[in-house]
């Protein structure tokens, strides 16, 4: 499974400028559950396998990246060190870990197909692809490498790369293109729900308004994930066998796989949803203050 972050941009057309002493709404905070290994040992010991604490590590730095360059297009030279600190706090690794595992649905796996990834994960060629993944994750968060990467792809499509068929196959097992973009539209609706609640609007902005937003970044968002997803598959696997990623399709079409793929993007969209709507709300502190 793969999953792209996203953030939402404001929106433009609706935010303007509040009066002073508007008020500052707080961030809920996440559920305090049982540690994941206690609650579901077989879900946890799948997770280690398959490297997910390591990626949501690096998924906290790109949140950073994202969330901090909010701040030139929001309120520029107004947020500073404090909106690095508030960026900082909610996208923190540590944090991020525990929201996932605790939104992630121990009901919606057996321990049997819990074991059947791990099983796969722990072997060759899963291993391989596990660190592929964590090691193309970190490589993407230098822009430049980002960039080189969807060159890459732009000519493999040109060049007919037998590589991009195996890749729209394990795409579409997993249906990634339109979860991620699924996704991506509620966590841009979680963010705007943060601004309006946070207080970012002299007044009140109707949801057929911010949903018509949202949905009318559906293009851009689609084409964004697909260039995504094949731009960091080519380069992060670019040194896998074409029949590992044969092997990781093969899994994904199984009823386990099918199950940890359902189980995976669950739990990625409550944890997005939630620091969405907490950014959303930050941001709108900042947005208050501007003329205060």
């Amino acid at each position: 499974m793969l999953r792209n972050l996203t953030l939402a941009l404001p929106i433009a057309a609706f935010l303007v400028l509040p009066g002073p002493g508007a008020a500052v709404a707080q961030a809920v905070p996440g559920q305090s559950l049982p540690p994941l290994s206690e609650r579901a040992p077989e879900i946890a010991e799948m997770i280690d396998a398959m490297g997910l604490r390591d990626v949501i590590a690096i998924m906290a730095n790109e949140g950073v990246a994202a969330a901090t360059n909010l701040e030139s297009s929001m309120f520029p030279g107004d947020g500073g060190a404090a909106w690095a600190a508030e960026v900082n706090r909610i996208h923190g690794e540590g944090r991020m870990i525990g929201l996932f595992e605790d939104a992630f649905p121990v009901d919606a796996m057996s321990a049997e197909e819990a074991r059947t990834i791990t099983e796969f994960f722990a072997a060759e060629p899963g291993a391989s692809i596990a660190l592929a993944e964590i090691a193309g994750r970190r490589a993407f968060l230098d822009p430049d490498t980002e960039e080189l990467a969807r060159e890459a792809f732009r000519q493999a499509v040109v060049d007919e790369d037998p590589r991009i068929e195996l890749l729209t196959d394990f795409i579409q097992s997993n249906d990634l293109v339109e979860r991620n973009v699924s996704g991506a539209l509620n966590s841009n609706y979680a963010f705007y729900r943060g601004l309006l609640d946070g207080g970012a609007f002299q007044v009140e902005i109707p949801e057929e308004l911010m949903l018509a937003e949202v949905w009318g970044q559906e293009p851009e968002l689609r084409r964004e994930t697909i260039e995504w997803l094949y731009s960091f598959q080519l380069s992060a696997y670019a040194g896998l066998e074409d029949s590992a990623i044969e092997a990781y399709t093969a899994l994904s079409e199984t009823p386990s796989g099918q199950a940890l793929n359902a189980a995976l993007f669950r739990a990625f969209d409550t944890l997005f949803d939630q620091l969405s709507y907490e950014l959303g709300v930050a941001a709108a502190g900042f947005i208050a203050g501007e003329d205060t």
